[in-house]
């Protein structure tokens, strides 16, 4: 049995404790956030957390492989980032930015996206972005939250204009332009499904061999889909954390992975998720049972402390942005004292921070 899950936004924890925005802040020296990957995907270092004995461990990402048991499941967001920022110029020759988010439903032709511009203020329903000769970005209508309906135009496959003028959508924090590295490397190894504008980040680490030596060591390796949106950059503006509301982004979990994973859980098996993206999907179809369900929708499940987990016994992650809603999920998994420490642990260690950084393991 498949399951469809909607746009509203859905939102665990809080209750009657008191929660403030500003709990989740820390100092964070520019020098320390990653402005380019390791030579190596798997050269980075790794924090591992453990919430039983409250220690910080530094080991090698590597080493993650020592920790997961045969009959384990490795959870992986298997997204592919494409290259969805165009950059272009109104027919009056000032500079102009289409960020494309997602094709709108119903449009089968792929012409049709939800996107946001710059400038706002000028681009507005009517106007046109001239990205190149042969391709043109024309204003349709506005949406409710600041964004933009823009039709594509050119000649050919949309998706091909796209791969061929479209830039990667480096995060803000990453202060140059993307290369042609970045194509590759703001990217997992395993990318598949088209539809991120900002790659699942925990993933980066991963390599082929290291995927296979996790097979041979007869860990299962389960794949979900969850689109990461621009969303995931923004830090949360309001002091009371609750009154947040988190975009949703798109997810599919298959009956095949539902399936290995409730078999893993009947057979004593953990669940390791591979970053809070696949944290998310876990928890949007976990039951409460801890069982699985199958489906696809729109997911925009905001996770705060305190959260009972049911869907994920192991987190690999990376180093996030303060007051964000991801460290808010990261805080609900370990405590946000817990992680608070970990973070100040990491910056007097010098860890590289954020998508191109080091990643933690908690266990």
């Amino acid at each position: 049995m498949t399951s469809e899950t909607d746009s509203t936004p859905l939102r665990t924890g809080g209750g009657d404790l008191e929660l403030r925005t500003s709990d989740f802040e820390y100092d964070l020296p520019s020098r320390l956030i990653a402005q380019r990957p390791p030579l190596r995907r798997d050269d980075s270092r790794l924090l591992v957390l453990d919430r039983q004995t409250g220690t910080l461990k530094d080991r090698r990402f590597p080493d993650f492989l020592e920790y997961p048991a045969a009959g384990d499941v490795l959870v992986l967001n298997d997204t592919r980032v494409f290259p969805a920022r165009l950059l272009g110029r109104k027919p009056t020759g000032a500079a102009a930015e289409v960020l494309l988010l997602n094709p709108l439903d119903g449009d089968s032709t792929g012409r049709k996206w939800e996107a946001l511009v710059r400038p706002g203020g000028k681009l507005k329903p009517g106007r046109m972005v001239v990205v190149s000769d042969d391709f043109q970005v024309r204003i349709e209508d506005s949406t409710p939250d600041g964004g933009r309906v823009v039709h594509l135009e050119g000649e050919g496959d949309p998706y091909h204009l796209i791969e061929t003028h479209g830039h990667v959508p480096l995060p803000p924090y990453v202060d140059r332009p993307a290369d042609r590295k970045d194509r590759e490397r703001y990217q997992t190894v395993y990318a598949d499904a088209i539809g991120s504008v900002a790659a699942p980040t925990a993933g980066l680490h991963f390599t082929t061999d290291l995927l296979r030596a996790a097979a041979e060591k007869s860990l299962h390796i389960a794949r979900v889909t969850l689109h990461v949106g621009p969303g995931t950059f923004r830090s949360v503006g309001v002091e009371d954390p609750r009154e947040h509301v988190l975009h949703s982004e798109r997810w599919e979990m298959t009956p095949e992975t539902a399936q290995l994973l409730n078999e893993a859980r009947v057979s004593g098996g953990r669940i390791w998720a591979v970053g809070t993206t696949s944290a998310r999907v876990l928890e949007t179809t976990v039951r409460a049972d801890r069982g699985f369900a199958p489906g696809s929708g729109w997911t925009g499940l905001y996770i705060l402390p305190p959260h009972e987990f049911r869907g994920v016994d192991g987190l690999v992650t990376n180093f996030h942005l303060p007051r964000s809603s991801l460290m808010m999920l990261v805080s609900a998994f370990a405590s946000t004292e817990f992680v608070l420490r970990a973070y100040r642990y990491a910056v007097r260690e010098e860890y590289r921070f954020y998508s191109y950084g080091d990643a933690m393991l908690i266990l």
